[in-house]
């Protein structure tokens, strides 16, 4: 391998070295997302704080953006060495063709982050939907019957109850509020 490199520059070895470690590393990255270990890629903290708001995909100052630079850097000084005479241009060149790679690297993230979905059920979500009596409500809160209900495109039997009149099985209802994890319905 050492004779690829006999007649070249220090600059010229230098953007291969830089471009074939970055890529070696980028590699092993990709491979670890792939089969998805958990690589927490800067989101802990030395300090004692409430990181549990932290939602951020993308770090600026990561290594995951560092290796994207370098891959950049090196892999555009290595095709443009020979095309530009003025040494200072070609490394500028590569400098701003490795920030574009993080700035692509952080569309590709947002746009993937766009394809998350919360599903986690959230009985507070329910109130002012309506639903449909499934077992009959007793009047006046004696008792507590069943409604079926849809949330976010999944079907949920859940407790209620009434504070007016019985309401019986095929009735529509309007969820009115949530008390200790049961609905409070009305009839429409």
């Amino acid at each position: 391998m050492m004779d690829f490199f006999v007649g070249m520059s220090t600059l010229q070895q230098s953007f291969w070295w830089v471009a074939i470690i970055a890529s070696f590393i980028f590699l092993i990255q990709l491979i670890f997302t792939i089969i998805g270990t958990d690589l927490s890629d800067g989101l802990g903290a030395d300090f004692d704080g409430d990181l549990d708001a932290v939602h951020g995909p993308f770090q600026l100052f990561s290594f995951r953006n560092l290796i994207n630079f370098l891959m950049g850097f090196g892999w555009t000084g290595v095709a443009f060495y020979h095309s530009f005479q003025n040494q200072m241009f070609l490394v500028i060149l590569a400098a701003i063709v490795g920030s574009l790679f993080v700035v692509v690297f952080f569309l590709v993230i947002k746009q993937i982050m766009k394809l998350t979905e919360d599903n986690t059920f959230n009985i507070d979500k329910l109130v002012g939907k309506t639903a449909e009596v499934y077992l009959r409500i007793p009047e006046a809160k004696s008792g507590k019957g069943k409604i079926q209900v849809s949330l976010n495109g999944t079907n949920h039997e859940l407790l209620a109850v009434t504070e007016a009149q019985e309401i019986p099985s095929g009735t529509m209802v309007k969820i009115i509020r949530v008390e200790e994890k049961i609905l409070i319905v009305e009839k429409i």
